[in-house]
């Protein structure tokens, strides 16, 4: 038996990297990182981009919104259901401005689930992204 399982989302993103979407082990699944973007689009929602790909502005209640649904997606394709995710970790780029906003939607995703909660400021993300989310979901008892 295989207890180190590779995980691709149809629907997420594709990754940035040399990394799959999660990676089951055990009872556990570890989502890597995961950002705002859609799958195949070159547009990042929420993000307004200049000539050489800097952002000029963006919208962190839009990018949230979308990094959780690609989490969604992401948890739904690895075999989970949301109420699995027991730990979550969100990069922002501003806290000062965005942890606000952030707060109220992460509130509305996580309302009836209510897994335990890290949150960063980091200087920047690898794509001109403001916010990424890391999770991790128990799925021993499904």
């Amino acid at each position: 038996m295989n207890n180190n399982i590779k995980i691709e989302s149809s629907k997420a993103p594709e990754p940035v990297g040399l990394y799959p979407h999660a990676r089951k082990v055990g009872d556990f699944i570890y989502y890597s990182g995961i950002g705002p973007r859609e799958k195949g689009a070159k547009k990042i929602p929420g993000v307004e981009l200049d000539e050489k790909g800097n952002i000029t502005s963006y919208d962190i209640a839009t990018q949230c919104h979308s990094v959780f649904k690609n989490l969604q997606y992401v948890v739904e394709d690895s075999g989970a259901d949301w109420k699995n995710v027991v730990d979550v970790t969100i990069f922002l780029t501003n806290m000062k401005d965005d942890f606000p906003i952030y707060n109220k939607i992460y509130a509305e995703y996580f309302k009836d689930n209510q897994p335990c909660r890290t949150t960063i400021e980091i200087k920047s993300l690898p794509t001109p992204i403001a916010i990424e989310v890391k999770a991790i979901a128990y799925v021993g008892n499904k």
